[in-house]
């Protein structure tokens, strides 16, 4: 059966440096301005279901390694984003759109921290675009160091966690009980994880906009 793309692409990056090219992905898009268009969910996944490939291209070490590894790649990446919201908050309001920066999808991390306070660093592990500027934001409004870190850990182990166990045990057992490898689907499970991932961003963007103009008064 001919490789799709997707499938090509993944195999790719894992014989080519693919540890650490997981690692820079995970860490810009939790925390880089030019890192919300990167589809960090899906590669989990797929990292998880290649995962005793990528750890035997590591050293051959446990892929038990390969999961604290991003898990503190994605801490990172949000001390880094809560760094520069602290420093430049301001000026981002300020800023000009451009191909890398959309100042609606800060206002938009803004007003979902507005509406579920601190526990936002935590959610917004789980959603597409707010986990990118959820820290910036952070940074930009003061939030408490300590909570702040709080809910990365915890949300960095959760998010990671579920996406790459969830990837790996799927693949196990499915090879198992169905004698096939998930790694020949790789194009659709990647398709169904984007879809389901963004969709609750999708809803808020076109729905919530309509919401609010409709609750304006006249």
């Amino acid at each position: 059966m001919e490789k799709g793309f997707i499938q090509q692409f993944i195999e790719w990056i894992i014989h080519n440096g693919g540890l650490y090219m997981l690692l820079f992905v995970i860490f810009a898009e939790t925390g880089l301005l030019i890192g919300f268009f990167l589809p960090g969910d899906s590669l989990l996944f797929a990292a998880g279901i290649y995962i005793n490939d990528l750890a035997k291209e590591f050293f051959d070490i446990h892929y038990s390694v390969i999961i604290i590894l991003v898990i503190i790649a994605s801490i990172l990446g949000n001390m880094v984003g809560f760094w520069f919201g602290n420093k430049t908050g301001p000026l981002l309001y300020e800023r000009k759109d451009s191909f890398l920066f959309k100042k609606k999808h800060l206002l938009r991390a803004h007003d979902f921290y507005e509406k579920y306070g601190k526990g936002t660093i935590f959610l917004a592990k789980f959603l597409p675009i707010i986990r990118t500027f959820a820290p910036i934001v952070a940074g930009v409004v003061k939030m408490d160091k300590k909570s702040f870190h709080f809910y990365n850990i915890i949300g960095s182990i959760c998010w990671v966690s579920s996406m790459m166990l969830g990837g790996h045990f799927l693949q196990a057992l499915v090879l198992e009980k169905l004698g096939y490898s998930l790694k020949d689907h790789i194009e659709g499970i990647t398709l169904v994880i984007i879809i389901i991932t963004t969709l609750p961003v999708l809803y808020k963007l076109f729905f919530g906009k309509k919401k609010e103009n409709t609750d304006q008064p006249s």
